[in-house]
């Protein structure tokens, strides 16, 4: 029998023994390498849920993963013990979002690592063929975790559409954040004024190419002479994370909301955001990105690696989530290894 890494409710986390269940049509059984402990699993171990999406009965979580091939698989033209990324998300394909080509918002969709679908911080998962995604023979199991984070992040700058040297204001600067901070300069923005409270993380932005860091939002009105900038990507868990976005917009900006505020709810006065006229966009997961993130990883444009601060084993697994859950000096992104750290990458 495997083990797996359980949320029984906020903040209860066990490593038990995990009944794997038996593989379905059209599904193949991976050996997980590595999965990334991610802002969304924190949610689900601090407030018990994220929306509707509750925690009603012990699940494992996990969605940013990589895994060896326990068999070979022709249609992908891989075989055994081959290192591959997955996708999460299993879309309908037949409601009008998926036709519209938004997958990512499909109401219909099987997530992995989302209740009531067991995720990856488990030592075998079976997935969907259709969701394997092939990586070239040099990545790491590092590299194959982090490309569904980078796909986030591309996704968000997708949607925030910079202008070439335009400058932005990037607030929060967790994995999550530091990936856009790099797809951002990747795609052409200008200065990248960066805000975190923490100090590690702003010396990490710095090294990866924020051009000013600050703990304080109001910095940014003092670095753009009182206007605030045109575009602003929010990237915290706070809850006043929307409100400090709109302090940061220039009037008539855009806004693109990305993180997920503890306890589900915004605090926002209105009136700033209405007077200043502002285009204000929420990203939801990707789209269509895993190629570009690979290009991204595989050409050094990204640096991913940078980012992973702590490597552990599944029996550390619950230790690491309290750890994330008490913003531990030093932390930005813990790397679960389930059978081990050993083949770590």
């Amino acid at each position: 029998m495997s083990r797996a890494l359980f949320l029984h409710a906020a903040h209860d986390a066990r490593v038990a023994p995990f009944n794997l269940r038996e593989g379905r049509p059209g599904e193949t059984l991976l050996d997980v390498a590595a999965v990334g402990l991610c802002g969304s699993d924190l949610h689900y171990y601090k407030d018990g849920g994220i929306g509707s999406a509750t925690i009603r009965e012990p699940f494992v979580p996990g969605h940013e993963f990589g895994g060896w091939l326990t068999e070979d698989v022709a249609e992908l033209n891989l075989r055994r013990g081959a290192l591959v990324a997955v996708d999460p998300n299993k879309a309908c394909g037949h409601c009008p979002w998926c036709h519209e080509g938004h997958a990512n918002l499909c109401p219909n969709v099987e997530f992995i690592g989302a209740p009531p679908h067991d995720g990856a911080m488990a030592e075998r998962i079976w997935v969907p063929r259709s969701q394997i995604v092939p990586v070239p023979e040099s990545f790491t199991p590092l590299d194959a975790v982090m490309l569904e984070p980078l796909g986030v992040a591309i996704h968000a700058v997708d949607l925030a559409k910079p202008r070439l040297l335009e400058k932005v204001a990037l607030l929060g600067l967790g994995p999550i954040g530091l990936l856009i901070l790099q797809v951002l300069k990747a795609a052409g923005a200008g200065e990248v004024l960066a805000v975190d409270p923490q100090a590690h993380r702003r010396e990490m932005a710095s090294r990866l190419g924020a051009d000013r860091v600050s703990s304080s939002v109001a910095d940014i009105t003092g670095w753009t002479a009182g206007e605030g900038t045109p575009l602003v990507i929010e990237a915290t868990n706070n809850p006043v994370g929307f409100r400090d976005a709109v302090t940061a917009a220039r009037i008539g900006g855009r806004v693109v909301l990305v993180g997920i505020p503890d306890g589900d709810t915004y605090t926002l006065p209105a009136a700033d955001a209405r007077r200043r006229g502002l285009k204000i966009k929420f990203s939801r997961r990707m789209g269509e990105v895993y190629p570009r993130a690979i290009t991204l990883v595989a050409s050094g444009r990204v640096d991913v690696a940078t980012l992973v601060t702590h490597r552990v084993g599944l029996e550390n697994a619950a230790e690491a989530f309290r750890m994330h859950a008490a913003d531990a000096p030093g932390v930005v992104k813990t790397l679960i290894y389930p059978n081990g750290t050993d083949a770590a990458g």
